[in-house]
């Protein structure tokens, strides 16, 4: 790449420079090949990348809006919603070999009732035996483990699946039902193809959510 070409080359006095990581301007004659082959590198990915990022942006204004527009046109219809209780749609071609599915999953947080269960749980774990429920202390031990501040949803849901009798424990997952809040919801879509109506489903790989 020569000065002339360089996308990033600032011109001082006739002479090409470019700026560094602190800051300072380096004659473009001055740094190593390597080094201009890496800047290349890096600014033709990027730009790659937040292309593409911006097409995806598109579409996926264009795909919520097209599966509204569509639920719209049936229910002026024939005065009926398309698709679940929560708003999960699934659409199919009429060959039935491209899907499109529209999930709505609920936003949750947890409230200072979780406190009181995680308290009650302990408890159950110091009256046992110590020696008993190996898993259920790691299950226990990921639910309640705090990462980003964020709680262990998934882990915690199988707690409430675990049955045991133990009044504390009852009281605990009433706790954690109770800490339970929903503040809103997400939509996702995705997209799946197959090539003949009895072959197993081929997710499309996109990472599709409505902001």
């Amino acid at each position: 790449m020569t000065a002339r070409t360089h996308p990033a080359s600032i011109d001082v006095d006739g002479k090409p420079y470019l700026r560094d990581a602190k800051g300072a301007l380096v004659p473009l004659a001055s740094v190593k090949a390597t080094d201009l082959l890496m800047d290349e590198l890096v600014r033709g990915m990027t730009s790659g990348a937040a292309a593409v990022s911006s097409q995806i942006s598109a579409f996926k204004v264009s795909a919520f809006d097209q599966v509204a527009s569509f639920q719209a046109l049936l229910a002026q219809d024939y005065n009926a919603t398309l698709g679940g209780k929560r708003g999960n749609i699934t659409l199919t071609s009429f060959d039935g070999c491209l899907k499109v599915q529209l999930q709505v999953s609920d936003l949750l947080e947890f409230g200072p009732e979780l406190q009181a269960a995680k308290a009650l749980v302990d408890e159950c774990l110091t009256a046992w035996s110590k020696d008993s429920g190996t898993e259920l202390r790691a299950l226990v031990t990921r639910a309640f483990s705090v990462e980003k501040g964020q709680i262990n949803r998934t882990e915690l849901f199988m707690l409430l699946r675990v049955n045991i009798t133990d009044e504390r424990w009852v009281r605990a997952m009433d706790a954690i039902r109770d800490s339970i809040r929903v503040i809103g919801s997400r939509q996702y879509m995705r997209f799946y193809q197959r090539s003949t109506p009895d072959a197993g489903w081929q997710a499309i790989t996109l990472d599709i959510a409505a902001a």
